[in-house]
């Protein structure tokens, strides 16, 4: 019963806001790096993801980073997030709109196609440099001759200890500064242009959907509770409950890769151009 309350929203709907978490990236094989088991060789994301630790020891987190990068040039995009992306195609079509505003730096939601893509937390495919603060997209690998064959994760791999100038270094003319990771690290704000966009979508959009992400990391576990408080028609897609799922209209239990499909799927009400 739900499903077909669902889709007579979603029949209606205009502007979708679709966020995503991790556990939409999970059924892709990617490693979470939260909860039980989240660890790369002794340590936890946490004690790596951080501004200090990458001063402390940049050859350490980027050994992770590579780690990190290496194990996503091999995984595809799911279920999941092909479903949104032929969503959103479809609905463009149909003069609708569908945003992805994503936590995760996985570049999946792209790979699938999706165009209109938020990515909060950053990329792992993009670095910034410490230096001059460029940012560039770097699909490289490896991404430095002297990280090639490094980032086991088995807890008993020693440091590589890489001396800071073969670690990536900006290309910009005469920079060579250090690269590091343009993702958003523990301890670290949001960039506020983003910040921005995402708040004007959310105001914008007359249906959310919540899709696997546990709601815990802040700023992004406020925006479907913010939409929610609104009126607005709030749709939950998670292996479990979360702290959140209360104040939703929908909730819908299980991989993401099963219920999204299903959910998303041409409705037959639409006008097709």
């Amino acid at each position: 019963a739900d499903m077909a309350d669902f889709r007579e929203v979603f029949a209606k709907a205009k502007h979708i806001a679709i966020i995503t978490g991790a556990g939409v990236s999970a059924e892709s094989g990617v490693p979470t790096f939260r909860g039980a088991g989240g660890f790369w060789r002794k340590w936890q994301a946490q004690e790596l993801a951080t501004p200090g630790a990458f001063a402390r020891n940049p050859s350490r987190v980027w050994e992770f980073y590579h780690y990190r990068r290496e194990v996503m040039l091999s995984k595809q995009p799911n279920p999941a997030h092909l479903a949104i992306a032929e969503c959103e195609k479809r609905l463009r079509k149909q003069g609708r709109s569908v945003v992805v505003i994503t936590q995760n730096i996985d570049e999946l939601h792209r790979k699938a196609g999706t165009r209109h893509l938020l990515e909060i937390h950053g990329s792992l495919f993009q670095t910034r440099c410490t230096n001059c603060g460029n940012v560039t997209a770097n699909y490289k690998s490896p991404i430095c001759p002297a990280l090639a064959g490094k980032g086991a994760p088995d807890p008993e791999v020693e440091d590589a200890a890489i001396p800071v100038e073969e670690l990536p270094q900006c290309e910009e003319d005469g920079c060579q500064g250090l690269l590091r990771p343009h993702v958003v690290w523990f301890g670290e704000t949001l960039d506020p242009n983003i910040l921005a966009e995402v708040e004007r979508e959310l105001e914008l959009c007359d249906l959310c959907l919540v899709v696997g992400t546990s709601s815990v990391v802040y700023p992004a576990a406020m925006f479907a509770p913010q939409v929610s408080a609104r009126g607005v028609p709030v749709a939950e897609f998670n292996t479990e409950p979360t702290a959140a799922t209360d104040t939703f209209r929908f909730h819908f239990a299980g991989p993401c890769g099963t219920t999204l499909p299903p959910a998303l799927a041409r409705h037959e009400s639409e006008i097709i151009a």
